[in-house]
């Protein structure tokens, strides 16, 4: 009788039987007749995002409140302009409910201690980051379960990882949208939808340059020293990450070669959390 290890018992699967293969489909083409929705896609990471889904084949919906820079991304990536208050819960409930890849991106940001911290610039950082991807989710993910096939990437942070002092919105957003990523992947995985968080550093885009004199101000240093000493402090690579880097990380999570991959936080943030 022929013996066999218990290694091979355990997979069930004969020795003959056929090695699982993948093969990458075309460049370019592998979104080809999908429909992406990517909100804050009028610059920075948004943008990026925008411009790589539109060249793998996906149509895309610009969503952003800055108009003009919302039309011109729109017309770059042959895709459609929705200029959008993501703060208006009745804004957000308009927005199509056919995407078939969701980038949930649009942040902004406020610099400033807990005891000093406007509330309702707390609450309209919550509205943005937390309380419209949740609104966009709920209207997209019944258009994906039907087709069985679904995407969301939910641009995070390493603030969703770790927190910053002067940063309590933010930190509180990011983690909540986590959250809200790590929930929908455990929802959507049985329909063929995946969910996950690309957590990038500190990004080279307006929302980050917009910062660095409150950084200062916060820190009690120069503007000149707010990079080194406050943005790559905690980092290996010392230097800021690019736009389009944090879009390929995106991009891959709508593609074949991450089918698998749900419920999780793609870091790219320079070795910060590796401390």
């Amino acid at each position: 009788m022929q013996k066999t290890s218990p290694h091979s018992q355990s997979t069930g699967v004969s020795p003959d039987a056929p090695a699982l293969r993948y093969s990458a489909p075309a460049e370019g083409t592998f979104l080809a007749g999908r429909k992406a929705l990517v909100t804050g896609a009028a610059s920075g990471i948004g943008q990026a995002c925008a411009v790589a889904l539109a060249a793998a084949g996906a149509q895309v919906y610009v969503v952003d409140i800055a108009a003009d820079a919302a039309r011109r991304v729109a017309a770059e990536v042959g895709g459609t302009a929705l200029v959008t208050d993501l703060s208006d819960p009745g804004a957000v409930d308009a927005l199509p409910g056919d995407a078939d890849i969701v980038v949930n991106n649009a942040g902004l940001q406020h610099v400033a201690p807990v005891h000093d911290f406007p509330p309702e610039r707390f609450a309209l950082i919550q509205r943005v980051m937390v309380e419209a991807p949740f609104r966009i989710l709920r209207r997209t993910l019944p258009h994906m379960y039907r087709q069985e096939w679904g995407r969301v990437v939910n641009i995070s942070s390493v603030h969703g990882l770790r927190a910053s002092p002067f940063k309590s919105a933010y930190v509180t957003a990011k983690h909540a949208l986590e959250g809200l990523s790590k929930v929908v992947a455990l929802e959507a995985g049985a329909h063929g939808v995946t969910s996950n968080c690309v957590c990038p550093g500190y990004v080279r885009t307006p929302l980050v340059e917009d910062q660095i004199a409150n950084q200062a101000l916060a820190h009690g240093i120069p503007e000149e020293d707010v990079v080194e000493r406050v943005m790559l402090e905690h980092s290996a690579i010392k230097r800021l990450i690019e736009p389009a880097e944090v879009a390929q990380a995106a991009l891959w999570l709508c593609s074949p070669a991450s089918g698998y991959v749900t419920g999780t936080s793609l870091v790219l943030d320079g070795g910060w959390t590796a401390r």
